[in-house]
């Protein structure tokens, strides 16, 4: 009986097999029955594979095909010279599982039909698993050769879930393997990132975590053990810089679990059973739960309570539940435009989200209520990173750049410049890209200026420059315009409106290939080179100029590089202006110039009123233009 069901299995893969090479289907009922045994067989091949990584597990569940995904696939398989259907089969599933879905979709089957893949990429992401699978099988020899492959951070390289080898191996329980790790020199406290784009598959629950924390988590006690003797943070990284997070403690999930011997050893080693977390709040004491907190006002006639001014009584602690019921109230209020009860509801430690808070600015800037509008202002810092969403870029912005526009308070001005160079980071400025492009004829710096091997003579105030007519035509349009207008026969070309010393470093970065080795000062490369290469349509040297300048860009300056960027139509220099304005901003405030070119003459006296204003037209177009690009 065993043999003949054999037989049958074995009769029916090679059938299966023959179907799987057929390039053209004749119906969708065809195709949905020849998936469907596909992926019957694909599902018994898993079950009984061992997992190649600890990363990437076999996926015991099954896979199902969307009806839209069914239709795509029977689109592209009318055609009899696409690849096979186990061909569409193989990368559908392997799109699908990077998405970590168990679902295949249409783009699913459409991205198949892709032919070319970003090689970059790919090869950083062949990298990334090799690296990881080589930390994770144990074996200390391989160590040297996967930090190699992982890059400058080595074996504290995070996936695209955030997590590091050291936390899958604290989440395994492979004790000898976290020992190689640590020897190897894994960050202990590394903490699972809360929003990054490097790391885009970060699960909600797992931010701030460290690899103690999914020790505890999975009950390794071992683990555990070994990570508090090495030197790990008890806390995790519910402290940091004295100051409590949102994360949670080992000690509390250890609590939640009812994990007896996890408590004692955390406790052991010093872990506070008194910490809490920020939005939580812990547990209130008995005489607050018994009604001791007196009941807030909040018709929406009173007066509204700024947490910033109000007085110095500490911030009551609020349990979980009237903590929930709070936060719906102030969403509440602030939708329906109860500005007063959602600041008062703030002052009794609500916490701000991103729309709560936007849209009690928009009703305190419709109603005038300046005061209220600064302590907002002041509170925008206290919103987690995590809840920034595209909220922030459309409409709260806009919004507020609106607001830098029309407001006449110098304070609101100052704390909306905070937000900008907040919002904006410090990370380094998009650098002025390099132009691809060269020179298609060069010469030597031996014939610059020589008499004797020159074919043309510019005079430029009164004094000759010999110049070679080949390498000119080659340069831009200008100069070819320029010979083609004067005829072959003329070997003297009159150049106006330049001075000499001028024209000779543009002919000398012309010849020499650029400006690698000019001395160029800031003031020359703006005032002096970069008007004439630009007259003269030399793009490659106008690109080294607006790199130089940008290298070269301080808050004294920031504001004439600007302006000249603006007058010759440097685009990608403008773009690098903007960006040191956004991220300094509250600093170039103080300077008179900025001052000028962001708010106009008229602001500038109200927000710096010992200083003369100086304004005019050209001046308020440069300030309504900056407020647009900005």
């Amino acid at each position: 009986m065993e043999s003949r069901e054999d037989a049958y299995a074995h009769l029916e893969l090679c059938t299966l097999e023959q179907s799987l090479l057929a390039t053209c289907v004749g119906s969708i009922a065809e195709l949905s029955d020849l998936v469907s045994r596909s992926m019957h067989h694909i599902q018994r091949l898993r079950a009984v594979s061992p997992s190649l990584s600890p990363i990437r597990p076999a996926n015991q569940h099954s896979v199902f095909w969307a009806p839209d995904a069914m239709r795509t696939l029977y689109y592209f398989l009318l055609f009899m010279l696409l690849p096979p259907l186990m061909e569409w089969i193989r990368i559908a599933l392997v799109h699908a599982e990077h998405r970590r879905s168990l679902l295949v979709d249409s783009d699913d089957c459409c991205s198949s039909s892709f032919r070319r893949l970003d090689s970059k990429a790919a090869t950083e992401k062949l990298q990334l698993d090799l690296g990881f699978r080589m930390l994770t099988c144990g074996r200390a020899d391989l160590i040297g050769q996967a930090t190699q492959l992982l890059g400058p951070s080595g074996v504290n390289t995070m996936d695209d879930q955030g997590m590091t080898p050291l936390m899958y191996a604290c989440s395994c329980g492979d004790e000898a393997l976290v020992q190689i790790l640590v020897e190897a020199g894994a960050n202990l406290d590394l903490a699972v990132p809360c929003c990054s784009p490097r790391q885009p598959s970060v699960h909600p629950d797992s931010r701030g975590w460290v690899a103690l924390t999914f020790a505890v988590l999975h009950g390794h006690l071992s683990v555990s053990q070994l990570l508090l003797e090495v030197g790990a943070d008890v806390e995790g990284t519910a402290v940091t810089s004295g100051q409590e997070s949102s994360a949670e403690t080992p000690l509390q999930l250890a609590s939640a679990a009812g994990n007896y011997e996890m408590v004692s050893l955390l406790l052991a080693h010093g872990a506070d059973p008194l910490l809490r977390e920020i939005l939580a709040e812990g547990v209130q004491e008995e005489e607050e739960e018994a009604g001791s907190l007196p009941p807030p006002s909040l018709s929406p006639g009173s007066p509204a309570v700024c947490p910033s001014s109000s007085s110095s009584s500490p911030m009551p602690r609020l349990c979980k539940a009237r903590m929930k019921a709070l936060q719906q109230a102030a969403y509440y209020s602030a939708e329906h435009g109860y500005l007063d009860v959602t600041m008062e509801l703030r002052s009794l430690g609500v916490p701000w989200k991103l729309h709560v808070w936007l849209e009690s600015l928009h009703v305190a800037q419709q109603l005038f209520r300046d005061e209220v509008t600064l302590s907002l202002l002041r509170d925008f810092t206290t919103i987690r990173p995590q809840d920034y969403c595209q909220e922030l870029v459309s409409p709260a912005l806009p919004i507020m750049f609106n607001m830098l526009a029309t407001s006449k308070d110098c304070a609101i001005t100052k704390r909306l410049s905070a937000i900008f160079s907040h919002c904006y980071g410090s990370a380094p400025i998009p650098s002025v890209p390099q132009m691809d492009l060269t020179l298609s004829t060069q010469l030597d710096a031996h014939f610059l200026n020589n008499p004797e091997m020159s074919d043309v003579m510019l005079l430029v105030e009164g004094r000759p420059f010999y110049a070679h007519r080949v390498l000119l035509m080659s340069a831009s349009e200008r100069f070819r315009s320029l010979l083609s207008s004067c005829g072959s026969d003329t070997s003297t070309i009159h150049i106006s409106d330049i001075t000499y010393s001028t024209f000779q470093r543009m002919m000398s970065c012309l010849y020499c290939g650029g400006t690698e080795g000019l001395r160029l000062s800031q003031a020359d490369a703006m005032e002096q080179l970069l008007p004439v290469v630009r007259f003269f349509q030399l793009k490659v040297l106008e690109r080294q100029c607006e790199i130089l300048l940008s290298q070269s860009i301080t808050r004294d300056n920031a504001v004439s590089i600007y302006l000249m960027s603006r007058d010759h139509g440097a685009a990608d220099l403008r773009k690098f202006c903007e960006g040191f304005f956004l991220q300094h901003m509250e600093q170039l405030l103080e300077r008179e110039d900025f001052h000028r070119l962001l708010m106009g003459g008229a602001r500038q006296e109200q927000l710096s009123p010992e200083t003369e204003p100086r304004s005019g037209p050209c001046q308020d177009r440069h300030s309504s233009l900056l407020l647009e690009d900005l």
